[in-house]
């Protein structure tokens, strides 16, 4: 090199072309040398990832049995479905002065099947409509002296549900084509993770933050890879996902300790304590954070990523504090709208509660304070800060990474 700069200053005016061409040769060398070094940076981070969230599997996997003092069909009876047969309105075994509604069904599943009951409820208390041919979830129920008896579950939802999940595949494919493939593959990784691995964890008495981190990894592992690719910028986007959850994990351990939450907030945290399940309410909150904050840094991370990518082939001889500065400019405008969603998200689930509230009379500063009203306020605001941290992180690393490449070679790619 220090030849050629000799050559250069002692015949610049001569050989000043042939000087440049040398020069630009000697730039795409060293960018292909910078590319070929942060790649492999990039790479090995991605290993070690791998390697710590493989760790994680193999610890907190699954073993042996739940441990329960208490079988749930002790506490509920066996589901069984059903299907209804007939409705009268008739006087109340329990009281003859007042009205009920007496409901026939037909058993389609359990050592009953094929066999004819009936339950009974108020005509004025209950809100639930039946129509002959419904199918339903009824639990039976044995008791001591040897009599039956049914309580009404849910209604069977199956047909509704894959209806409009093949209506929703066949959009994303139209749409999306093989991206989409990918996307829905990942959607059933997803959820083949949460049911084969983070559940019977958490059931196992596993730490509820260590499983959801562990899963929320593999989630996005499988997830981003299928649905664009094993390449640079995907690898960028996901060490950017990872660094963000970080965020939420370490503000959601912080805030939710601080805020002297329990966690028992939902029937379903008191139906475990009362089967006995060995379980953390308040770490299966922190979970719940973290693996719901998961699906919209994966938009927000791969969204920036993008938008480098983007902007680095429309402005090649742009600097990366350019770069950066425009693909945040665009990250402000998204953040705007996400975080917006994400809040009335979680606002939504709570309005309900929040209602009841108000029709009690509660003030504002008493409802926010309330457990149940406060969590989903921590939540949404730990979610936000995570994700308004990823726009800077994501595009950082995306400047730092994919601007060293060519346009060219970042396509081929």
């Amino acid at each position: 090199m220090g030849h050629r700069h000799h050559h250069g200053r002692s015949h610049g005016h001569s050989d000043n072309g042939e000087n440049g061409s040398e020069h630009g040769r000697f730039v795409e060398t060293a960018d292909a040398l910078a590319d070929e070094v942060t790649s492999r940076r990039v790479w090995i981070a991605v290993g070690v990832c791998a390697v710590v969230t493989l760790v994680g599997l193999l610890v907190l996997w699954p073993r042996g049995d739940v441990d329960s003092t208490l079988d749930a069909s002790e506490l509920f009876g066996d589901r069984v479905e059903a299907i209804i047969t007939g409705g009268t309105e008739q006087p109340c075994s329990y009281d003859p002065l007042a009205g009920c509604h007496r409901v026939m069904f037909q058993l389609l599943t359990g050592d009953n099947a094929r066999t004819n009951s009936s339950w009974e409820f108020s005509s004025e208390s209950s809100t639930r409509h039946f129509d002959d041919g419904d199918e339903i979830f009824v639990f039976e129920t044995t008791l001591a002296d040897g009599s039956i008896t049914y309580e009404f579950d849910d209604f069977q939802r199956s047909t509704p549900l894959v209806l409009l999940a093949l209506i929703f595949v066949v959009a994303v494919l139209l749409l999306a084509r093989w991206k989409g493939l990918g996307a829905i593959g990942g959607l059933v990784a997803s959820l083949l993770v949460l049911t084969v691995f983070m559940l019977p964890s958490l059931l196992r008495g596993n730490s509820a933050l260590a499983v959801a981190l562990v899963g929320s990894s593999l989630i996005a592992f499988i997830a981003l890879y299928l649905a664009h690719g094993i390449n640079i910028a995907t690898s960028v986007a996901l060490l950017s996902t990872f660094a963000s959850l970080a965020v939420i994990g370490l503000l959601s351990w912080v805030f939710v300790a601080a805020s002297n939450f329990t966690g028992f907030t939902e029937d379903s945290s008191f139906v475990l304590s009362a089967l006995g399940v060995q379980i953390d309410a308040r770490g299966l909150l922190l979970a719940g954070i973290v693996i719901g904050s998961l699906g919209v840094l994966d938009d927000v991370t791969v969204t920036q990523v993008s938008a480098v990518w983007e902007l680095r082939q429309l402005q090649p001889d742009a600097s990366r504090r350019e770069i950066y500065t425009s693909a945040v400019n665009i990250g402000r405008d998204h953040i705007s709208s996400t975080v917006n969603t994400l809040f009335l998200t979680y606002a939504g689930a709570a309005l309900p509660l929040m209602l009841l509230f108000a029709v009690a009379g509660r003030s504002i500063s008493a409802v926010s304070t309330s457990e149940v009203v406060a969590t989903e306020i921590v939540r949404s605001l730990v979610g936000s800060i995570g994700l308004v941290a990823s726009v800077p992180i994501s595009t950082w690393l995306a400047a730092r990474v994919l601007t060293v490449r060519k346009p060219s070679a970042m396509i081929d790619g």
